[in-house]
């Protein structure tokens, strides 16, 4: 009785080989579209799925593989169906490979709604699932790097463990394939809508050497279909394997950097230290914002992520190298040739060049923390609400005071908090001048950052995440000399945080706006 096996995928790369291993096992192929087409350019002997079933394929190729002789060879219970599977002329199929139609490479390319619903594959994920369920008998495989093994196993008479490993597999791929499908149809529908069942696509872009500790196991997954701001999009140029921490500390630095970047419309650098800034500057000399931030604070920056938001040219590369800082990441959206060879020297730096438009772009997706037995989802914290109000009664910014508080706000959105920022101007472009992040108080941030400043206090400003819900913050750093602060308001106290700033003849403004990052 002939062996048979049923192709049909998207996906081309190692096709013909594993099929012509598949005849020589002596296999019978079946093929529907495309497939076939290579298969019969490559010499290879091939039935037609419409063949096999008598029914042509109809609706444009919507209908083709729905079939009780597709299904039935694929679904028959070896040993129990036979007689009904020999009543009806069905022939077993024990051998499926099939990916879907690329759904994911579809939208991403900004296809509209008519031609992603076209992309909807139908008959591939029901025989996938057929397939998976009928594991004892039929081996699925649904992604080429699993060619070579199936046929070896194939070769060696077949491999149960196998087809259960590669059926777990499949489940999981349809699984994501329906969980992009319903998350894109959804932000289409209803953008802002958290619907009553959802799930995650995830695709594993790279096991992790560890998690944050050595003793956790760890790996990075991305969504598939999503553009904007994705750390899948980076390319590492050189350097060690990325860690988790590094993954996570890189995508803090990246959120500052841009961030900081759009609200002064200057080259930026930013360093970050376990998921805080610490060093930030923006100058329309690079290298300059390079030096600045690094003043912040050179001791912390030891062993940080290095990041810009342009380019990375000859002199910034020297003057990186020059400083003597060994940093784990140095990020950008592109590297001049001079800056990558400087760069290649230092074998265990990681390099990661960011796509060209990442500073035009936003995160897609939703936030997600994953909790204990769940995740919390939220909308990105993205856009700084910069319509601020004058406190009535206390002098307006001035420019100049303005100017820094824009680039105190964007740096402290960034910053665990409670967190406080104090800035200042610098050279003609603005630096961080001390940082108060992830203290249970906000006086005691205030006190941490002034503590922290590099340069004098006296004449920065400062940016609160959150409301004073006492006036000894405040009362602190007015003392310290800082002329005008900037933040949400709205305590029952800002009264006495008002008359403080007033006697100090500082200057204050309310964003109506908070930005925690827990």
């Amino acid at each position: 009785m002939s062996r048979y096996a049923l192709l049909s995928v998207s996906d081309k790369s190692g096709l013909v080989d594993f099929a012509r291993g598949l005849v020589d096992a002596g296999f019978t192929l079946l093929s529907t579209g495309g497939t076939r087409k290579s298969l019969i350019e490559a010499g290879l002997p091939v039935t037609a799925v419409s063949e096999h079933t008598g029914a042509p394929e109809i609706f444009g190729g919507r209908v083709k593989t729905l079939h009780p002789r597709i299904h039935g060879g694929i679904l028959g219970r070896r040993g129990e169906d036979d007689a009904v599977a020999a009543e009806h002329q069905i022939p077993w199929i024990d051998v499926v490979a099939v990916n879907l139609y690329p759904f994911a490479q579809t939208v991403a390319a900004g296809a509209g709604m008519a031609e992603a619903i076209e992309q909807i594959d139908i008959g591939g994920p029901a025989m996938v699932r057929a397939s998976a369920k009928n594991h004892a008998s039929v081996t699925i495989v649904v992604d080429p790097n699993d060619y070579a093994q199936v046929l070896d196993a194939v070769r060696a008479g077949g491999d149960e463990a196998l087809r259960m490993r590669l059926a777990v597999k499949a489940f999981r791929h349809t699984a994501a394939y329906d969980a992009m499908i319903g998350s894109w149809l959804g932000e289409q529908i209803e953008p802002a809508a958290f619907p009553s069942e959802a799930a995650v696509p995830l695709r594993l872009e790279q096991t992790l050497r560890y998690g944050e500790n050595p003793h956790q196991t760890a790996a990075f997954y991305s969504t598939p279909g999503e553009g904007g701001r994705s750390l899948a999009r980076a390319r590492q140029l050189q350097g060690k394997e990325l860690s988790f921490n590094n993954l996570a500390d890189l995508d803090a630095t990246l959120r500052v950097v841009f961030d900081i970047g759009a609200a002064t419309g200057l080259p930026s650098c930013v360093i970050v230290k376990h998921m805080n800034p610490c060093g930030a500057a923006s100058h329309s000399v690079m290298s300059t914002a390079y030096a600045l931030a690094l003043s912040a604070d050179p001791v912390s920056a030891y062993g940080g992520i290095l990041a810009f938001n342009r380019p990375i040219g000859d002199a910034e590369a020297d003057a990186i190298v020059a400083s003597g800082v060994f940093y784990e990441v140095i990020a950008a959206p592109g590297l001049s040739d001079g800056a990558k060879s400087k760069f290649a020297a230092k074998k265990n730096l990681r390099v990661m060049e960011l796509p060209a438009d990442w500073a035009d772009s936003v995160p897609a997706g939703r936030d997600a923390r994953r909790v204990q037995g769940g995740w919390l989802l939220q909308d990105w914290d993205v856009g700084h609400h910069t319509a601020w109000q004058p406190v009535p009664g206390l002098r307006d910014a001035t420019a100049a005071e303005g100017a820094t508080l824009r680039f105190a706000w964007a740096v402290c959105a960034n910053v665990k908090s409670n967190a406080i920022v104090l800035a200042c101007e610098a050279d003609g472009g603005w630096m961080l001048n001390g940082v108060g992040a992830g203290q249970m108080s906000r006086v005691d941030s205030v006190q941490l950052a002034i503590r922290k400043a590099p340069r004098p206090v006296a004449g920065c400003v400062l940016a609160s995440d959150a409301f004073f819900p006492f006036a000894d913050g405040v009362i602190a750093a007015l003392e310290a000399g800082v002329t005008a602060i900037v933040q949400p308001g709205g305590s029952i106290r800002d009264p006495e945080v008002t008359k403080a700033v007033l006697d100090a003849g500082a200057a204050m403004q309310f964003t109506a706006a908070r930005h925690f990052r827990h």
